[in-house]
């Protein structure tokens, strides 16, 4: 079972743009990113072919102690049971690497992020 994965370059790099001027660690990124994807819907076939050019990071970082829980919503998302060797590190990845450029555009439209992102499901 596979425990660490290589992000993205665009990951990598949308990530420490957004960590030097909002001041959030990668962590949060990260955890912002993967439930920005979630909320998205299912990956497409696409978004599983990405590089592993960006940095290393173990799964203990990236989905801390919600791992079951971001595990039960990707199998919602997919209408279906998903191997925990699959999971991780494919699905996690994919969602990582999406959910990071899905961050990228929520922080180019809003002045605070972290309001801009607690208030994205008010209006509906």
């Amino acid at each position: 079972m596979a425990f660490k994965l290589k992000t993205s370059q665009q990951t990598e790099e949308i990530f420490s743009r957004i960590e030097a001027s909002e001041k959030l660690p990668w962590p949060t990124l990260m955890r912002f990113a993967l439930s920005l994807s979630i909320r998205q819907g299912s990956l497409m076939e696409i978004e599983f072919y990405s590089d592993n050019l960006g940095r290393e990071l173990n799964r203990q970082t990236i989905t801390g102690d919600a791992d079951c829980l971001y595990k039960c919503l990707i199998e919602l998302q997919e209408t279906r049971h998903i191997p925990d060797e699959v999971y991780f590190p494919t699905y996690v990845k994919a969602h990582l690497d999406r959910g990071a450029r899905l961050l990228d555009q929520e922080k180019k439209y809003s002045r605070d992020l972290l309001i801009h992102l607690t208030e994205l499901d008010k209006g509906i």
